[in-house]
């Protein structure tokens, strides 16, 4: 049996027993969807699947750094960081092809939090959306974007650096390159294929302009699937980058000269009685369905409460200015890549909605959890969307209620205040996330820039 055929605790166990493996890897995603993970002895790994595995809570308790919240009730000094418990799931069983063994690669399973902190965490956040969806006889189907920039770079050496003149894996501007894919073939076959062993498979590969900047696209599945795919590729891209002497940073925003990094989010729905697509129509404009239409709606009226969700750092807000290929109100058009919402018609198979919205650097599975929330919520709330925007967004005046919040502080107050999120993910998680998005804007603004040293060090 392969990996990517366990579906039950004996199948893994069986596995591993299988090819001799001492230990496996497990992880979990945090808040940030980075993911937080240790290898299990065999022993201990079939005794977890059995009766779960603790892990200690200050996985949803500190940020990106490491550093603790101190502002969220579910754990904290107060709690004296207490274990969670977390249930692995065998059907996320993946071969990590970096650690071969005598008679096969390491096992790597992912799991999610359960308990009290099933409330907040992110990956049972999705699976409650996906839950609705079921509920409304609907299966969700999703693809996810992303372009990361590659830089002959070291975690050592950007440290050395400070951050600065660093060394693009390229140079200059150069999208959809043959000849720098070809120059570098040796580095994208390994990324192909590394990411079919990983079942993360990539529909299209290919350089992006900018200096060093690659995108991804990542083979449509469903929804649940793919945030799984989503979290595990971008770990493992740059894992395989720092292998090769070099790195991949899927920051939002690595420099003011170049365009930010985007998670562009491709979704449909289908009837879950017959597979059929439910945005589809032949007979509409657009040959979209009077479903896709109610879809729109919801990701567009509540794409500003929805913020803090597809844009997380206080780096994702950098990326959100004219010019960059980024939206900045909650538009909607026909194959258009100026609004916050691309409507792309097709056949049975393949019409569906992008939200271009979200960043490189969103949580998958809460970016997911908000484009599906907020769209099943247009579906049951018979919205409709917006007028429809022709040409350029970004010359365009839009009403105020299309305006997205332009930081992380207000995108967390928006979502603080937001009925429809509470009522979609519930109020324990929108305490807990908003409070987590005020202390990241907090950490910031205790430092000093060198844009502000620059600007009045020697003027003011």
């Amino acid at each position: 049996m392969q990996a990517r055929e366990i579906k039950t605790a004996a199948e893994a166990i069986a596995l591993v027993e299988a090819r001799g493996l001492s230990h496996v890897k497990v992880a979990v995603s945090d808040m940030d969807g980075i993911l937080r993970g240790k290898y299990l002895s065999k022993e201990k790994f079939a005794s977890v699947l059995r009766s779960g595995l603790s892990f200690c809570n200050v996985v949803l308790g500190w940020d990106s750094n490491d550093q603790l919240y101190d502002n969220v009730a579910y754990t904290g000094w107060h709690t004296a960081y207490p274990d969670a418990q977390v249930r692995l799931l065998p059907h996320t069983c993946r071969d990590v092809p970096f650690e071969p063994g005598a008679d096969g690669d390491m096992l790597f399973f992912l799991g999610e939090f359960t308990g009290e902190a099933e409330a907040i965490c992110p990956r049972a956040v999705l699976r409650r959306v996906l839950s609705k969806a079921e509920a409304m006889g609907l299966d969700a189907y999703a693809a996810l974007e992303y372009e990361f920039f590659m830089f002959e770079e070291s975690p050592d050496s950007v440290r050395a650096k400070g951050y600065r003149d660093l060394q693009p894996w390229t140079p200059g501007y150069f999208g959809y390159s043959i000849l720098r894919s070809t120059v570098h073939a040796e580095f994208y076959h390994e990324l192909l294929q590394l990411c079919e062993r990983m079942d993360m498979p990539i529909e299209g590969l290919h350089t992006e302009t900018g200096p060093g900047v690659v995108e991804a696209a990542l083979t449509v599945d469903e929804a649940g699937a793919m945030a799984d795919k989503a979290v595990l590729f971008k770990t493992f891209v740059k894992v395989l980058a720092q292998r090769h002497g070099l790195m991949a940073t899927f920051m939002a925003k690595w420099s003011h000269d170049y365009p930010g990094q985007s998670g562009h989010i491709h979704l449909s729905l289908r009837d879950r009685r017959d597979q059929r697509s439910v945005f589809f129509d032949a007979q509409q404009p657009y040959t979209m369905s009077q479903t896709q239409r109610h879809f729109m709606a919801g990701i567009q009226r509540l794409l500003p409460e929805f913020m803090a969700l597809y844009a997380q750092t206080v780096n994702s807000y950098s990326r959100l200015v004219p010019g960059f290929w980024a939206p900045l109100d909650a538009t909607w058009g026909v194959e258009n890549r100026t609004t916050a919402l691309r409507l792309i018609p097709g056949s049975e198979k393949s019409q569906r909605v992008e939200v271009r919205i979200g960043s490189a650097d969103a949580n998958p599975y809460l970016a997911l959890a908000a484009a599906l929330g907020s769209g099943l919520e247009g579906i049951a709330q018979g919205w409709e969307p917006e007028p429809i925007v022709q040409g350029n967004a970004y010359t365009q005046k839009f009403p105020p209620t299309l305006a997205l919040p332009n930081t992380l502080w207000d995108a967390a107050q928006r979502f603080k205040a937001s009925s429809a999120a509470r009522s979609l993910f519930g109020d324990a998680f929108v305490e807990h996330y908003a409070a987590t998005r005020e202390w990241e804007e907090r950490q910031f603004r205790r430092h000093v820039t060198d844009w502000e040293l620059a600007r009045y060090f020697e003027i003011i």
